[in-house]
């Protein structure tokens, strides 16, 4: 049994045993915005809220995981938007409304407060708040970028220091209408004409792509009876992308950041590193500088020496060193002489999201490798992309971005043998990971 003792600016607790923890004042902040946003909300719909949902921050309030994660569970049937709902849930029509939003922001906030090392949360919030302009538009992707982003913000509801949108949810309309709410009257957020014209877009497109054979990987088209059907996550994220460039090109004064989930191919000509995420740069940029590269390798050598230890360097690191870091650190859990944050090492939710943002960042790399207009550049894009996937591969050797890109990378380098090192460390890693166990076959068999 646990009785409040306070909720001005935190909540902190005291059990029967006498132990006192107390809420994260920035989550306690954000749990009192959101449901003052959410009533608000309400009060202007027909149908009511159902009381499931107060029942939620009364649980965050008190930092009751387990009540809160069954009230979760609840509020997701009752929203009928996920497979976990059956015929017997009663679906609450005001879930389906814009109110739906809101709820879940706080939902994943209290997920990823919950899983992340707490230093480490605030570190990582704080290391792209304060890096992005006042009045700027931020795209945050993952769900750290968003939710962690939103809640340390001064003010995620005002737009305060910069606007806080996601470009995974825009092709749904209810998230359009949130952001309108919210934000509309201070940027152009995409209407329902642009997401009409949108899907129209992209199926014109995709139609065309489909007669030449040039689907995208993940892309389900089906044509009956002279009607295409489109599903899956790759098609969405095309049409999200398309309703992000709409947002983009209509907020001309506004400077834009991007905190990647998924490539989106219009961006990327316009990307540039930015610490952890990217600068969306309203013209194209004709090639990353030595001095943009040096700036963006001296950043992650800081960030990943204080993680991991500072021992990776471009020159003299081995991948075998590499993965035998792996092993010993990751696989056997040695961490005698470790010269890292311990913290980091064991929480496998900041590994994570720090090792996919290096990743993103390495994909540009690529990209730009693959669009070089002279030899000088792909080699030095090469190199660059090489050294963020070893650091993104060594903070987390079982991220999934970190393992395919990278292997990618090094087969179109010519190097199998590498590409198959890194698939083989990661399955001592996960035994029985299927894909991985694919993986190490096909690669055994290229070999």
């Amino acid at each position: 049994m646990k009785t409040i003792l306070g909720l001005l600016t935190g909540i902190c607790l005291l059990d029967f045993a006498g132990s006192v923890r107390a809420l994260d004042l920035d989550l306690a902040h954000f749990s009192t915005a959101k449901e003052k946003q959410i009533r608000a909300y309400a009060e202007d719909s027909t149908n009511p809220v159902p009381a499931v949902v107060w029942r939620f921050f009364d649980a965050v309030r008190s930092d009751d995981w387990e009540t809160a994660t069954n009230l979760i569970a609840r509020i997701n049937r009752a929203g009928g938007r996920y497979a976990t709902v059956d015929t017997n849930d009663v679906i609450a029509p005001a879930l389906r409304t814009l109110v739906w939003s809101p709820i879940c922001e706080m939902i994943g906030a209290f997920d990823q407060f919950h899983d992340w090392d707490g230093r480490w949360l605030h570190r990582f919030g704080r290391e792209i708040i304060d890096s992005i302009p006042a009045g700027s538009i931020y795209f945050g992707g993952t769900d750290p970028g968003r939710f962690i982003v939103s809640t340390l913000c001064e003010s995620q509801v005002a737009g305060r220091p910069f606007f806080t949108l996601t470009q995974n949810q825009l092709a749904d309309g209810t998230y359009l209408d949130y952001l309108q709410k919210m934000y509309g009257k201070k940027i152009y957020i995409a209407s329902a004409d642009d997401s009409q014209q949108a899907f129209v877009a992209y199926t014109e497109d995709v139609t065309r792509r489909q007669k030449l054979g040039q689907l995208k990987p993940g892309e389900d088209v089906k044509v009956d009876n002279g009607r295409i059907s489109i599903s899956g996550q790759v098609a969405v994220m095309q049409i999200n992308g398309l309703l992000a460039k709409v947002v983009f090109d209509k907020n001309p004064q506004r400077e834009f950041f991007v905190e990647e989930s998924f490539p989106l191919d219009w961006m990327y000509p316009h990307l540039t590193p930015h610490g952890l995420i990217f600068q969306l740069n309203r013209q194209p940029v004709a090639e990353l500088s030595e001095k943009m590269v040096a700036t963006d390798q001296a950043y992650w050598k800081k960030l990943t020496g204080e993680m991991i230890g500072d021992w990776l360097t471009e020159d003299k690191t081995s991948l075998k060193d590499i993965c035998d870091f792996v092993d010993q650190r990751f696989l056997s859990k040695n961490l005698d002489d470790f010269k890292g944050d311990k913290n980091f090492i064991k929480n496998a939710s900041a590994q994570k999201c720090f090792s996919k943002l290096r990743s993103s960042l390495a994909g540009l790399y690529a990209w730009r490798r693959d669009h070089a207009q002279s030899a000088d550049e792909r080699e030095r894009m090469q190199k660059a992309a090489d050294l963020a996937f070893r650091q993104a591969y060594a903070l987390c050797p079982s991220s999934p971005e970190a393992i395919y890109r990278y292997v990618n990378l090094l087969l179109s380098h010519s190097q199998p043998a590498d590409a198959f090192l890194i698939a083989k460390t990661s399955l001592r890693l996960e035994p029985e990971n299927s894909q991985l166990q694919d993986l190490v076959r096909q690669l055994k068999q290229n070999q």
